[in-house]
């Protein structure tokens, strides 16, 4: 348990760029009995496309650990990709992969590595929100074998109204 906020800025979809293209930061902390690292940052691009009811997200994301055992370790490289397919206006479903491979400088060892697979859902049921549940398996020795994940986010938009 704990928090995290996680602002993003993205291209206008005015620009035409034939992907999205955004940046995410994100500042989070968690209690230590969930994490040892209890305060933590990243910095994630994200490189996305919807074609049709298909949606794919590349997130070649960097992190570092500010309070915890990890703070030694530096800035780690943690990827992420997602494969959707949107089923109704309501349900999205798909796979998410998110891993940990250590400091940039001295990948580990695959058997150090953190990777996770999830079979995930999205609920769409406001642009305001953002609901996505999903429960995966660790694909690595140094990764919890079963894990449960939710998101309940809030969409903010600080530009102009579109009338």
């Amino acid at each position: 348990m704990g928090d995290h906020i996680r602002p993003r800025v993205r291209v206008p979809d005015s620009w035409r760029w034939p992907v999205g293209v955004s940046l995410s930061t994100e500042v989070g902390y968690q209690r230590a009995q969930f994490s040892y690292d209890t305060w933590t940052w990243e910095i994630r691009p994200i490189i996305d496309k919807q074609k049709g009811r298909w949606y794919w997200a590349v997130n070649p994301a960097l992190e570092r650990t500010w309070h915890g055992p990890d703070v030694n370790q530096g800035v780690s490289f943690a990827p992420a990709v997602k494969i959707s397919y949107d089923f109704t206006r309501k349900i999205t479903g798909g796979v998410e992969y998110y891993a940990d491979y250590g400091n940039i400088a001295d990948i580990a060892s695959l058997h150090d590595q953190q990777q996770q697979i999830f079979p995930a859902i999205d609920l769409n049921v406001s642009p305001k929100w953002e609901i996505n549940f999903g429960v995966g398996v660790g694909a690595t020795a140094s990764t919890d074998h079963w894990i449960v994940k939710g998101i309940l986010g809030r969409r903010f938009n600080w530009g102009k109204s579109r009338q």
